[in-house]
């Protein structure tokens, strides 16, 4: 199964909705979501071998609350809809949404906060972005977003997607239209923007509660995936968990023999703070022991790119 986003004023054809159907999408709720990351990621630095870099995560998530308050994106998605419903394809497509400066407003003024915060090389990194020229800046979103990581330097990369999941992130907020699953593939990848997931979540809210979602590292958007089959295949065999600490613990690898990939599950109902982006930072020794185990990672953190 698929899910497509469809415009408001685009009949439907599905039956009435039921009260037991599943939400098949959550746009992002960006109140106060950067301020929880970054006092979660202070929280499990805490105690954590990468604190230090987990504390560098929180001051870039703090960042991220600041500038989001400080810039809103007023923009009309309708025609995007109606276009992207016509092509079958996410509406704020990464590989074809063509984005405009704001990313880079987003930016500059990521770079503003961020600057009196940072030493040393981070400090480095950020005044060589902000000489950067516009052309170049884009270069450099483009590569990310393509997934070609190799291209943009990993001190680099943080910085520069901190200001595109700002920017996805608002659109996604702003997208006035319904939901529907229909057969399709590639529900590995966000139905908003196409970009991949951090991890998956278990939620506990009344209304979703023991319902697994996925959660882009781009546009913080989540997305329903049946818990009986694999997050990036979506086979239903040889699948199985793994922890670090028993069974009871809130973050698990889920592995999948068939395709050899691995993905997060935090589960809040063991854990009701758990936060995708902070947790799965945190839990970097549980990705050592899938990659001893021979599984490669289907998912990334917004953190932790490669790069050359």
């Amino acid at each position: 199964m698929s899910i497509r986003i469809i415009p408001q004023n685009q009949p439907e054809t599905r039956e009435p909705q039921t009260a037991e159907q599943i939400p098949p999408l959550l746009f992002p709720r960006l109140k106060n979501l950067y301020s929880r990351r970054a006092a979660r990621l202070r929280h499990l630095a805490a105690k954590n071998p990468l604190g230090d870099y987990l504390r560098f995560a929180a001051v870039i998530a703090q960042a991220q609350e600041i500038v989001l308050y400080d810039h809103p994106l007023r923009l009309d998605l309708r025609p995007r809809l109606a276009e992207s419903a016509q092509r079958n394809e996410p509406p704020l497509d990464v590989r074809h949404y063509p984005r405009d400066r704001h990313w880079q407003q987003l930016l500059h003024s990521l770079i503003a906060e961020l600057k009196p915060e940072m030493s040393g090389q981070a400090l480095a990194v950020l005044e060589n972005l902000e000489k950067s020229s516009a052309s170049e800046l884009e270069t450099l979103a483009g590569a990310l977003l393509a997934g070609e990581f190799s291209r943009v330097s990993s001190d680099k990369s943080p910085f520069v997607w901190a200001a595109l999941s700002l920017y996805w992130a608002q659109m996604a907020a702003m997208i006035p239209g319904k939901v529907r699953t229909e057969q399709g593939d590639h529900r590995q990848f966000c139905p908003v923007c196409g970009s991949v997931p951090v991890t998956g979540l278990v939620h506990m809210d009344v209304a979703q509660e023991g319902l697994r979602y996925l959660h882009c590292n781009l546009c913080e958007s989540e997305w329903h995936v049946a818990s009986d089959r694999c997050c990036n295949c979506e086979q239903t065999r040889d699948l199985h968990l793994w922890s670090l600490d028993n069974h009871q613990a809130a973050v698990h690898a889920e592995s999948c023999g068939d395709c050899g990939t691995y993905m997060k599950l935090l589960c809040q109902e063991r854990d009701p703070a758990v936060e995708p982006v902070a947790d799965d930072l945190a839990s970097l020794v549980l990705d050592a022991r899938m990659e001893q185990e021979g599984f490669a990672r289907s998912s990334l953190n917004p953190f932790m790119f490669p790069g050359e």
